[in-house]
């Protein structure tokens, strides 16, 4: 027991640390939450956890090692995962224009700009936050950096020990990303109803959405 203890205390710690530690997953959640409030913001890091999960069981399986290997497969991912991105961003800028051009928050708007504060729904938060962390290639090669350090060899069935390290790290990034949502929640509706404010917010959860497809853009193998 005092062993098991010893040899995964630090995998907890580094894990704790990873996830309260700001990124590209925490700056989403944070954004769709200040916009949308806690119910989407919550659906948002429930999304972003799963697809998480998806790059375990594939690093776990050996096919995350083809993006490690493969610059044609990682740039595949990588700018699929940038297309979409930006895709969201405009049309998150486009929402918050709707109302003043339009008189609607909806009307003549593109399906993606289903973001808006009346059309937000907790699949489309739940299906965007996977989408967003299955199509970053960098997090499948975190997850094979990283949690081979603590799987031991003595205990056999790695493949299954991958899995419970790796549940455990997104685990932990429920817990911590949900304890953000319902903070930032709180804070946000402080200036609920000022439609000005709202409108800015959005605009910047757009800009937010173009800024990390470009940092994904940028990023090497």
């Amino acid at each position: 027991m005092f062993d098991l203890l010893v040899h995964y205390t630090p995998f907890l710690i580094a894990a704790f640390l990873l996830n309260i530690s700001p990124g590209p997953d925490m700056a989403y959640i944070v954004g769709q939450t200040a916009v949308h409030g806690r119910k989407i913001g919550l659906f948002s890091t429930i999304g972003v956890v799963s697809g998480a999960f998806v790059h375990v069981v594939a690093a776990a399986l050996g096919l995350s090692a083809i993006l490690a290997t493969s610059a044609l497969a990682f740039a595949i991912v990588k700018w699929v995962g940038v297309v979409y991105l930006v895709w969201l961003g405009i049309g998150a800028i486009r929402a918050s224009f709707a109302k003043k051009h339009t008189g609607s928050d909806t009307k003549d708007l593109p399906h993606n700009t289903a973001l808006s504060p009346r059309n937000a729904t907790a699949f489309q938060a739940w299906r965007q936050g996977v989408m967003i962390d299955v199509l970053n290639p960098k997090v499948a090669i975190f997850f094979m950096a990283f949690l081979p350090q603590f799987v031991d060899p003595a205990q056999g069935h790695g493949a299954v020990q991958f899995l419970i390290l790796g549940s455990m790290v997104n685990l932990i990034g429920l817990v911590v990303e949900s304890t953000i949502v319902l903070l930032v929640a709180a804070a946000a509706v402080r200036i609920k109803g000022h439609n000005k404010l709202g409108a800015w917010l959005q605009r910047a959860l757009g800009a937010m959405f173009v800024a990390l497809g470009a940092r994904l853009a940028i990023s090497q193998q």
